[in-house]
């Protein structure tokens, strides 16, 4: 008995000091303290993220550095989480120092997005909303935020161009109308315009509303698409010194054109197969005017912003030089911008501002150089004292072409713009119960805008009849007061969660311009320049103007969602403008939208698919933009009529434009079927959309007779519907392994626009070499056919119609040989005939990115198939009727030289000139490598010693690679027209640009 009793005396012993020694070896592991930091992939600090030991409730959170200290044991892991970026584990491995880069979370479904008077989460839209990260647009070197939008949503088709200034166009989800398709824009709440006075670096957020049940919540304004962007914000955290500067070089791309020699030669021949005496070139002069006119241009990009926070209050304030030499001789755009936003709660009140102030300068582009380089031929000197002013240009008999000198036109005709610009928001919420809150928000903008025109004596083409100098100046400013009172009530019933909005908006427009002329300017005689006041001249002129319209709305929204699985959306608007009549001044704009979260039914049970929801929408939209009188009569009160027997002279009136009072609000209807799709943890998503949009009543003014009386502008009317159909597609994967984190998207979009009526009588409408008819795209091809060169005088003879007419009988060898589509044995207009389309038949983007540790990479092309271009370019250098530049390396036909597709050249005939054929249009497919950037973020060891939280360096190059078959400078070209779509007559090219940068905070 005492042995056993012995033995388990001993087993407890050696129990007793096996869980002594754990114990111990538990504490010890306890005891480890590890700290560190919690970065972007950028190297950007994350603060208040979740620092949490696995298995176990005990964390940390990060502080305003995104730096954190916690205790655990040598062999846990930390789990690192924060809103919008994905979660990782890292084993502690002993480790006293764990720096955690977490990638973003692509799909961010918890992330509250912006969507008008309000907010949602993501994964509950029941819309067409795409979010776009500001990071993606400010990398890039651009001088709008559309710019910055090119390939990086569905749906969303951007058309810019590199000229100092210039705006890109942006289309949603293709053709609503038959006029503006620019979306409408909220800054910050206030309905206004991200044009090129707006700084993208403030940006914080960009949500692009696309379509109708996710915009309806702005009525009239929204047919054309809605985006919504917020400005950033000061948080929580001691003061915080951001400050960056980016420098980029630029250049134009070049036409390939013939140097002297070689343009002598194949001007003389053009005349002597016209017997025509040869002009008398300067074969002396070897002028390469794109050398002359075209420079290597650069951009200045600076930023600095302080924000910082307290428990119940932020700021932000920011600053911003950017600054752009142009390519083009005589061109600059310069913009200086503050903005300062702020915020600060009391108990249930909370107040905000949001200000931002600019002043833009731009040297605007004199007449178009893109155009006279090939106009002007290399045998015209730059100078020439000869002329007036001491300008090269054409002469009779030497150089017989009316091109411009783009140097002479810059130095005499110079236009300057100026825009000084204060616009922002105070809004201030009462938040009565955690549920229901009433908030106001006044919204202002102002612009003071500058234009001046100075002409000084000189030429600058042939026959240039001879004008005095003179300055013009207009003086101008808008002025925009909004007013929003909105009430929200939001409250969860159990497993019903809901949110009700109802809001009144008041928006008020008003601009007022006057401008003065004044001719034979004085010129100091000191220094030669003119005197650019307006009252150093005589002969004077002035005048002005005043234009005023309003915006009445209601508006209401219900959000319904039952157990996160089924979604409800219903929005109802109310607008009343002052741009049409008393009986039609009000339109009703509903919208209805249903989601359905699969995944989170209790029989959808898979691992492999984390999120799938289905989408439906229904909304109509209306569109009232027309001018602000266009329902009333125009009147010219500057007649005089001769009356009585002393045939006196009285005032007069006469009504110069005929007036419509039954003009109403153009309509959209739009549906739309969407599907939402997460696998793979998420890692994998895909996106899909449907959508059929129909405009009614479009608003737009076709030409009339004159014999009407009309003689003032073409009347606007409701005339046309236009359809589209659309689908869109996006595939995009996320993944993070280790220190290697990367990520891809591909994105397809494919619209098809018809217009389905013309309206007023009308069958179609014919603008140069476009049609726009019944049942067919807006702006097709409408122009002859070609069927080859005529080889020999037999051909000629032989080519008759059915009646056996030859069809052509004064051609000649070398000559086209046009389609006689109607068979009449005649080439006429009645034989042009639709030949293709100019929209695309579908457009891509593909984004990628990637990153390892510190270092980090992005690239970005676009692709476009299907559309059908005119280029402007060759439909000038290959006519030969008329003097201009030729293509270098062309072969036109000759007896000696007849296996060519190119004509034979003859001046003064316009037989193988005509603009109007399909020996112009031309592939617009192409494929572009739209950016391409690599980033460091230099290590925190490296900062410390010097304070600095974050430093970055960048180097990133855009339109750098071009795959087209196009021969003019840029197949991306844009043309505002919309019935000339696919027009390129000396459209500004997009740049190639190389950009070097460094940011740093602290």
């Amino acid at each position: 008995m005492k042995t056993k009793l012995t033995q388990i005396l001993k087993q407890r012993y050696y129990l007793l000091f096996f869980f002594s020694l754990l114990v111990q070896q538990t504490y010890a592991q306890q005891q480890i303290t590890i700290t560190g930091k919690v970065a972007s992939s950028t190297g950007e600090p994350i603060p208040f993220a979740n620092v949490v030991i696995k298995n176990t409730k005990n964390g940390a959170v990060t502080d305003f550095d995104g730096r954190y200290k916690i205790t655990a044991a040598s062999n846990q892991t930390l789990i690192f989480s924060s809103q919008g970026f994905k979660t990782i584990e890292i084993a502690i491995n002993n480790a006293t120092t764990i720096d955690a880069s977490l990638p973003e979370d692509a799909m961010k479904l918890d992330e509250i997005v912006v969507v008008g008077y309000g907010s949602q989460q993501k994964k509950d839209l029941t819309g067409a909303v795409s979010l776009v990260k500001a990071d993606e647009i400010q990398k890039r070197q651009v001088t709008t935020v559309a710019d910055g939008l090119q390939g990086l949503v569905t749906g969303v088709k951007v058309r810019g161009g590199g000229r100092p200034g210039q705006e890109a166009n942006i289309e949603i989800r293709g053709l609503k109308n038959l006029q503006s398709t620019n979306p409408l824009y909220v800054i910050d709440g206030l309905v206004t315009s991200a044009n090129r006075d707006f700084n993208p670096n403030d940006i914080e957020t960009i949500q692009v509303l696309k379509d109708a049940s996710a915009a309806a919540i702005y009525g009239s304004r929204a047919a054309n698409g809605v985006i919504i962007i917020t400005t950033k914000k000061g948080k929580k955290g001691p003061l915080k010194v951001e400050a960056s500067a980016k420098t980029s070089f630029t250049s134009m791309p070049r036409y390939d054109l013939m140097g002297t020699e070689e343009f002598a030669k194949f001007n003389n021949q053009a005349y002597d197969n016209a017997g025509a005496p040869r002009q008398n070139l300067n074969m002396a002069v070897d002028t390469d005017w794109q050398d002359v006119v075209f420079q290597n241009g650069m951009i200045n990009d600076y930023n600095v912003s302080v924000s910082g926070g307290g428990d119940n209050s932020s700021f932000f304030m920011s600053g911003n030089y950017f600054g752009n030499k142009g390519t083009v001789v005589g061109t600059d755009f310069d913009r200086i911008s503050f903005r300062v936003n702020s915020s600060g709660s009391k108990g249930i009140f909370s107040i905000g501002e949001n200000i931002a102030i600019s002043n833009s300068k731009t040297d605007e582009m004199s007449g178009n150089p893109i155009i006279d380089v090939y106009r002007l031929t290399p045998t015209i000197p730059v100078y020439d004292a000869a002329n007036p002013g001491g300008y090269g240009y054409g002469k009779q008999g030497v150089a017989d072409t009316f091109g411009t000198n783009p140097l002479a036109l810059a130095d005499f005709a110079n236009t300057i713009n100026e825009n000084f610009r204060i616009r922002g928001n105070i809004w201030s919420e009462l938040k009565f119960t955690p549920w229901l809150k009433y908030r106001f928000n006044f919204g202002y903008e102002t612009s003071f805008d500058s234009y001046n025109f100075m002409r000084k004596l000189g030429n600058w083409t042939l026959n240039q009849p001879v004008e005095k100098s003179f300055i013009n100046q207009n003086k101008g400013r808008s002025e925009t007061l909004l007013y929003e009172n909105t009430l929200t009530f939001k409250k969860a019933f159990g497993k019903h969660d809901l949110t009700v909005l109802v809001g009144q908006t008041f928006q008020k427009d008003n601009y007022n311009q006057i401008y003065g002329t004044k001719r034979n300017l004085l010129i100091n005689s000191g220094t030669g320049s003119y005197y650019d006041v307006l009252d150093l001249g005589d002969s004077p002129e002035v005048g002005g103007f005043r234009n005023e319209a309003a915006l009445t709305s209601y508006l209401g929204r219900l959000e319904y969602n039952y157990d996160n699985r089924y979604l409800i959306n219903a929005v109802i608007r109310r607008d009343g403008s002052s741009r049409f009549s008393d009986d039609n001044k009000w339109g009703n704009f509903p919208s209805v939208s249903a989601g359905w979260r699969i995944n989170n039914e209790s029989f959808f049970k898979s691992e492999f698919i984390k999120d799938l929801k289905l989408r439906a929408s229904y909304g109509e939209l209306g569109s009232g933009n027309i001018g602000n009188y266009e329902y009333k009569s125009f009147i010219n009160t500057f007649g005089t009529v001769v009356l009585g027997n002393g045939q006196g002279l009285y005032p007069a009136a006469t009504q110069v434009r005929l007036s419509n009072a039954q003009l109403r609000w153009e309509k959209l209807k739009q549906t739309n079927f969407g599907l939402d799709l997460g696998v793979l943890n998420n890692d994998l998503r895909f996106t899909a959309d449907y959508f059929v949009a129909r405009t009614e009543d479009v608003l737009f003014g076709f030409p009339i007779l004159l014999t009407t009386g009309n003689d003032g502008g073409n009347p606007i009317s409701n005339a046309a519907t236009v359809e589209n159909k659309g689908l869109e597609l996006e595939l995009a994967y996320s993944k993070k392994i280790n220190d290697f984190s990367f990520n891809a998207s591909i994105n397809f979009t494919k619209v098809n626009n018809k217009l389905v009526s013309l309206g007023n009588g009308q069958n179609q409408n014919i603008q140069d070499n476009t049609i726009t008819r019944a049942g067919n795209a807006v702006g097709m091809w409408y122009v002859l056919q070609t069927d080859g060169l005529f080889q020999n005088q037999a051909e000629i003879n032989n080519y008759k119609n059915a009646d056996g007419k030859v069809i052509m009988p004064n051609a000649k060898p070398g000559d086209i040989r046009f389609k006689d589509i109607n068979g009449d044995g005649e080439i006429t207009n009645e034989d042009k005939d639709i030949v293709g389309s100019p929209w695309p038949e579908f457009e891509m983007g593909l984004n990628a990115g990637a990153e390892y540790k510190g270092f980090d990479f992005s690239m970005n092309w676009i692709a476009s198939h299907g559309a059908t271009v005119y280029d402007g370019f060759r439909s000038v250098v290959d006519r030969f009727d008329d003097n201009s530049n030729y293509r270098r390396g062309i072969q036109p036909w000759t007896p000696e030289n007849p296996n060519t597709d190119f004509p034979r050249i003859v001046k003064g005939t316009t037989l193988n000139s005509r603009g109007d054929t399909d020996r112009f249009l031309e592939s617009g497919d192409f494929i572009r490598l739209k950016y391409i950037g690599f980033g460091y973020n230099i290590p925190d060891s490296v900062l410390k010693t010097a304070g600095i939280t974050r430093a970055r360096l960048t180097i990133s190059a855009q339109n750098v690679i071009t795959i087209s078959k196009y021969k003019g400078l840029d197949p991306e070209f844009s043309n505002s027209n919309i019935f000339q779509r696919g027009v390129d007559n000396g459209a500004f090219p997009n740049l190639q640009t190389y950009s070097f940068g460094v940011e740093f905070s602290f």
